[in-house]
């Protein structure tokens, strides 16, 4: 059976990235999932493998259907833009951050191509995109600007855990404005036509309490009388499956036991907590919205581990394992 093809940018040199792609192509999980292509630079990716001693063997390629997908071969699109002479593990540096947005960029044209299946991202880092004046804060910004996506999607998963966000870099005093009925009515439309495209039809949204005990009928605030229950009778009545609110304190344990198949988070912390709390080497961020699939590990460059063979490939096995999970029934715009 064919297996999934995962492109896989090594993310900000400088950082974890490059270890973390090897120690995890370097296990029976991902070798046994998916086919992975690597676009990075091969002195950095041949130091990564020197000090993880995972004892892979480097094959470059121009495109992934050259590649040799058997085990122990790193399998690598050799862009050569990291001169080693000047390179420094943990250290912010332009060219680093040149280098990492090439690499994502390489990845987004492969996938839009239909030669990779899904993207599987590494950490970046914001400072090294700005030194090196990239015109984006983040990742999630580049895939929307190359894939012409206005509003990229992020979803959270671990251990079957799914959990979207209405809202997520705001204050709280900020969020509290933006819970009102159109808005969770779209996003959770949005969020329910997501899954369908990563093949999950079945089961129920459930919509996260945003007060203490949902608001007690307004004893504690107002939020879910006035605007969060009327969105779930709306979509209820357009035949969308979604209940709610259901209070923040039981309903993420409830999903996670099989009961929803999502929920939506209110705000950031709300539903990172959770999923973190569950598992916080697992949880894996999902980019949908877009016309391909992206999955990322949720942590940082890790500067101040870099090249010590510290850190765990754990998040970068399952970002893997996921793309590879829901790329067969993943529907293109």
């Amino acid at each position: 059976m064919k297996k999934p093809m995962i492109a896989i940018p090594i993310g900000d040199p400088a950082g974890v990235g490059p270890e973390i792609t090897v120690k995890a192509l370097a296990t029976e999980l991902v070798s046994e999932t998916a086919d992975c292509i690597v676009i990075g630079d091969r002195k950095v990716m041949e130091k990564a493998i020197e000090i993880t001693g995972v004892g892979l063997k480097v094959n470059v390629v121009t495109d992934p259907s050259e590649g040799d997908y058997a085990k122990g071969v790193l399998n690598l699109i050799d862009l050569d833009n990291i001169d080693m002479s000047t390179f420094r593990y943990g250290v912010v540096q332009a060219m680093c951050g040149k280098a990492a947005y090439e690499y994502i960029a390489k990845s987004i044209e492969l996938a839009m191509a239909g030669k990779a299946d899904a993207v599987a991202t590494t950490p970046i880092n914001k400072e090294a995109l700005h030194a090196a004046e990239v015109p984006f804060i983040g990742h999630t910004e580049i895939f929307g600007a190359l894939t012409g996506t206005e509003d990229p999607l992020t979803m959270f998963e671990t251990n079957g855990l799914r959990v979207f966000f209405l809202t997520r870099h705001l204050s709280l005093l900020q969020m509290l404005g933006q819970i009102r009925k159109d808005k969770i009515v779209k996003c959770a439309k949005e969020c329910i036509e997501a899954l369908k495209r990563l093949g999950v039809t079945e089961g129920t949204m459930a919509v996260a309490g945003l007060n203490p005990h949902c608001g007690e009928h307004g004893l504690f605030g107002w939020e879910e009388v006035n605007e969060i229950e009327p969105a779930v009778k709306q979509l209820q009545a357009e035949g969308y499956k979604v209940v709610g609110p259901i209070g923040a304190d039981s309903v993420f344990h409830q999903a996670a036991q099989g009961k929803y198949n999502s929920v939506l988070s209110l705000y950031h912390d709300q539903g990172h907590i959770a999923t973190k709390t569950l598992d916080f080497e697992r949880t894996i961020s999902i980019t949908n919205g877009m016309p391909i699939l992206r999955t990322s590990v949720d942590h940082g460059t890790a500067f101040d581990i870099a090249g010590k063979n510290i850190v765990s490939e754990v998040s970068m096995v399952e970002a893997i394992r996921l793309a590879a999970k829901y790329a067969p029934n993943f529907v293109r715009q």
